[in-house]
C-alpha cells in the first residue's frame, strides 16, 4: 500500500486514504441486510473499540508527530500541540452545540444542536458524521505533513493512521445502520444512510491535507488540532454511550483493544 500511494501527491493520498475508511463504514453498515437488531453487548463493545482506536491514534499518529516536528522547526515542543489540541476540541464543540443530532438508545428530546423538526433517522446519522469530522481531518494532516518531509511525519505513519480509523469505522456502520432499519427504514436505505455518514471524510481530509501543504508552519498546530478534535469525541460522546448501559466491562475491555491495536499498528508500521 504504502508503495503504491507514494506514487501520488499527498491529496491524492488522503482521498484515497479516506475512500478507504469510507468503504470499510459501508461494508459494516452492510451488515444491516443480516440482522435487524444489534445486541447491546455489541454495540457497547464496538463503541469502546472506537474510543480506544482514537485515543491511541490521537497521541501516536498526531500528538507525537505533533512534538517532534515543533522541535525541528525551533519552536517550543509544547506550545503548538497544546494550542492545536485545546483548538480542536473548541471548534468540537461549536459544531456540537450547532449542529442537531441524536444519538443511539435515546429518546428525540433528548437531541443536542440547534432545536429542529427533523426525523429522528436524520438525527441519528448526523451524530455519526459528527464522529467522522475530526478522523477526515486527522488522515488529511497526517498525509500533508508526511509529504513536507519533517523528521516525525512520514508516510508509513499516515497509512498506519489511516488502517486504524478504517477498522473503527467498520463497526461504526452497523452502530448507525442497525438503530435506523429498527426505525423503520428498509434495510436498502438504513445502509445507504449508514455509509453515507462517512461521506465528511474525504471532505475533512482535503481540507487538512490542502492546509499543511499550504502552510507548512502550521503542520504541528494542523496534527494537534485533529488530535483535540477527536478526544472531544471520545469523551463527549463515545466513552458515556458505550458505558451507559450495564455492560461497562465489555465497553472498557473495547476500548483497551482498540489502542492496542491501534498503538501496535503505528508503531510496527511507523
Amino acid at each position: 500500500m504504502i508503495a503504491f500511494l507514494s506514487q501520488f501527491n499527498p491529496i491524492v493520498q488522503a482521498l484515497f486514504g479516506t475512500f478507504f475508511t469510507w468503504g470499510l463504514t459501508a461494508i459494516g453498515a452492510a451488515g444491516v441486510f443480516l440482522s435487524k437488531e444489534i445486541n447491546r453487548k455489541v454495540m457497547d463493545g464496538m463503541l469502546g473499540f472506537a474510543a480506544g482506536v482514537m485515543i491511541a491514534a490521537s497521541y501516536w499518529s498526531l500528538l507525537a508527530p505533533a512534538i517532534e516536528i515543533s522541535e525541528s522547526l525551533g519552536i517550543a515542543p509544547y506550545i503548538p500541540p497544546a494550542i492545536g489540541f485545546l483548538l480542536g476540541g473548541f471548534v468540537l464543540w461549536l459544531i456540537d452545540r450547532i449542529l442537531p443530532h441524536l444519538h443511539t438508545n435515546l429518546p428525540i428530546e433528548s437531541a443536542e444542536g440547534i432545536k429542529t423538526s427533523w426525523h429522528r433517522s436524520i438525527l441519528l446519522v448526523l451524530a455519526i458524521t459528527l464522529h467522522n469530522i475530526p478522523e477526515g481531518m486527522a488522515v488529511g494532516v497526517a498525509f500533508g505533513a508526511a509529504a513536507a518531509g519533517i523528521p516525525g511525519a512520514d508516510l508509513a505513519s499516515a497509512v498506519a493512521l489511516t488502517i486504524g480509523i478504517g477498522i473503527q469505522n467498520f463497526p461504526e456502520g452497523l452502530a448507525i445502520s442497525a438503530p435506523l432499519k429498527q426505525e423503520g427504514l428498509s434495510s436498502g436505505k438504513a445502509w445507504w444512510y449508514g455509509q453515507l455518514s462517512a461521506v465528511v471524510e474525504p471532505i475533512g481530509a482535503l481540507i487538512g491535507a490542502a492546509a499543511v501543504i499550504a502552510m507548512r508552519q502550521i503542520l504541528p498546530y494542523a496534527l494537534a488540532f485533529a488530535a483535540g478534535a477527536m478526544i472531544f469525541v471520545v469523551i463527549e460522546e463515545l466513552i458515556p454511550e458505550a458505558e451507559a448501559g450495564s455492560n461497562t466491562d465489555i465497553a472498557t475491555g473495547g476500548a483497551m483493544l482498540g489502542f492496542t491495536i491501534m498503538m501496535v499498528l503505528d508503531v510496527a508500521l511507523g
